[in-house]
């Protein structure tokens, strides 16, 4: 996961928070009546619900201690229709304030470890239309269509996430050598002026000492005839 970023079950505590920010995801939509009930009381119940349902899986996110986003899903499976089981990702929501800081990345770290947990071979999810931004989330993810959802295999998933997390540090890393290229870069700049101040002189005195010296023997000529 992210560094800073901690991702884990929901706790009793939490429901509020996540009945909060699922109401924001609501006003963030243009299909708010898809996503969740205006009452925060109502959804504060359907959560906990969902954490108690057999099967559900809820994980919080949070930063410095703030919760700041959410999980919803569910494990499927077996069936009558299938033997395999499958984690099926039902929300994902990263507050407005917080996003682009690796918190949904972190959430599907967490969901990917709810899969192994129960056998899961793939995991599906199921954007509201419209959503753009989480389709090409779960895109830029290895989902592919799968009936009006989309779907990847768990280990694929993960190596997709264990990838992001190696350029990330890449990325990082070439940051940091650049930032400092950069300051040995100024601490050279910053040096030149001493260093023509120092020429400047150098070149001063030099002079100073061939007029003198011109001077010198100039008199000395003078005297001498």
């Amino acid at each position: 996961m992210r560094t800073g970023v901690e991702v884990s079950p929901a706790e009793p505590q939490d429901v509020e928070h996540l009945a909060g920010l699922c109401l924001r995801a609501r006003s963030e939509s243009s299909l708010a009546s898809q996503i969740c009930s205006a009452d925060q009381g109502d959804v504060a119940r359907q959560i906990g619900a969902l954490t108690g349902a057999p099967g559900g899986v809820v994980l919080t996110a949070r930063l410095e201690g703030t919760v700041v986003g959410l999980l919803l899903a569910r494990v499927l499976g077996p069936s009558p229709f299938t033997e395999e089981v499958s984690l099926a990702v039902e929300a994902v929501y990263v507050d407005a304030a917080h996003r682009r800081r690796g918190v949904g990345h972190a959430l599907m770290v967490g969901a990917t470890h709810a899969a192994r947990q129960a056998g899961a071979e793939s995991v599906y999810a199921a954007p509201i239309p419209g959503a753009r931004g989480m389709q090409r989330f779960f895109v830029r993810l290895g989902f592919t269509p799968a009936a009006a959802h989309r779907v990847v295999s768990t280990s694929a998933l993960e190596r997709r996430l264990a990838g992001d997390v190696a350029k990330g540090r890449v990325g990082a890393l070439e940051d940091l050598i650049a930032r400092r290229r950069r300051l040995r870069l100024d601490g050279q700049v910053g040096h030149v002026p001493d260093q023509v101040g120092q020429a400047s002189r150098a070149v001063m005195s030099t002079q100073v000492s061939r007029a003198v010296q011109t001077r010198l023997s100039a008199e000395s000529t003078t005297t001498t005839s």
